[in-house]
């Protein structure tokens, strides 16, 4: 397998995503991109930190870089202004300026948030996102959207800004919980429903042994995971077109998220987001009834939900409009015409919302039935 992924901008190389089995190559990197004689600060969270931070420290300290370590409550409900507050404090307080460097090693909770403080400390200074997260190192680490939530909507402050280096350690995948791997697992899956079909088959053929962890398997499926949204955002870096179409599963999903008080991960929402878009996409003839079940079904030998206890249908659906894929007053809906191609839809109704919303929605009188 390559070791190396280039994503260009504007038809010229942006930065590498860099794939390897432990962190001995981070210092020589950073080396290259010109960040021996600058400061460092590595960004993680409290899950994080006790894993991999003193690893890091250690082998970017070994090449004589100077680092500090800023470490934050993990969760969700700590990607906030308030978190980023407390690191511009801490930045200032050690004198960081505009050719250091900040590092964000942990999931995309932590990618997001240093992304967005790195690009808006000092009107924007370069980061490296390490992700340690399968969720992460498929989708949230490539592509430069970084973010935070406020007062609980999902990303609603952020801005694009492209990573120097996205540096991912493979083995990190064996150290998560199976909640969090499955998590991720649901970005991998939506990615193969909106461009690569093959991928898909893949997959499913190779059930057994992603569940199992395999590193080979593993390392295949985030490089075509990779590979699939590095074409994306290389046409469409901040999202005017296309690349709204990595979306798929999230408008409901988001609003699932929230209305549950973030008790469900990201995942596992985008999971349910995805049944939904493709509820509707049968709903409206574009998807035959047939993949409509496949793709339900698909995310159940993965230990994701196709269904969720007790919605507010009208809950959701109001939070559906205060997602910042809104399109002049419409939602921008991603559904799929087949597994491997997806589109953009602006003429989805509330009723047809309202209907997926049932669809994945396990009431009391389901129990009963």
């Amino acid at each position: 397998m390559e070791k190396r992924i280039t994503v260009s901008r504007e038809g010229k190389p942006c930065y590498d995503i860099v794939f390897e089995k432990d962190f001995s190559a981070l210092g020589g990197e950073l080396k290259t991109l010109g960040y021996g004689e600058r400061k460092l600060c590595i960004v993680t969270d409290s899950h994080v930190e006790p894993l991999y931070a003193a690893r890091v420290k250690e082998a970017l300290e070994e090449e004589g870089m100077q680092t500090e370590l800023y470490v934050f409550p993990a969760g969700e409900e700590n990607k906030n202004l308030d978190t980023v507050r407390s690191l511009y404090t801490f930045l200032i307080e050690r004198h960081f300026g505009r050719k250091d460097c900040l590092i964000a090693l942990g999931g995309g909770v932590v990618g997001d948030l240093t992304g967005f403080a790195a690009a808006t400390y000092l009107r924007g200074i370069d980061f490296i996102q390490i992700p340690t997260t399968l969720l992460a190192q498929v989708d949230s680490s490539i592509g430069g959207k970084t973010g935070v939530d406020f007062d609980g909507y999902k990303n609603m402050v952020g801005a694009f800004h492209m990573p120097r280096l996205v540096y991912m350690n493979l083995s990190a995948l064996a150290t998560l919980e199976a909640r969090q791997f499955y998590s991720g697992f649901a970005e991998a899956m939506k990615s193969a429903l909106i461009a690569d079909a093959r991928y898909y088959e893949w997959l499913i053929a190779n059930m057994y042994e992603i569940c199992d962890r395999e590193p080979e398997v593993m390392a295949e499926l985030v490089r075509r995971s990779c590979e699939i949204k590095r074409k994306i955002v290389e046409n469409d870096p901040e999202e005017k077109g296309e690349r709204a179409l990595l979306n798929l599963g999230h408008t409901i999903g988001h609003a699932i998220e929230k209305a549950k008080g973030f008790s469900l991960t990201h995942g596992e929402c985008v999971a349910l987001g995805c049944v939904a878009a493709a509820f509707i996409s049968w709903k409206k003839e574009m998807l035959p009834m047939e993949e409509y079940y496949e793709i339900r079904d698909m995310f159940v030998p993965f230990n994701l939900p196709i269904s969720v206890d007790e919605l507010e249908p009208e809950r959701i659906l109001d939070l559906t409009k205060s997602d910042k894929k809104m399109d002049s007053g419409r939602i921008r809906f991603v559904l799929l015409k087949k597994i491997g191609k997806a589109v953009l839809d602006l003429s989805v109704t509330d009723e047809q919302i309202l209907a997926a919303i049932d669809e994945i929605n396990f009431t009391e009188e389901d129990a009963h039935e």
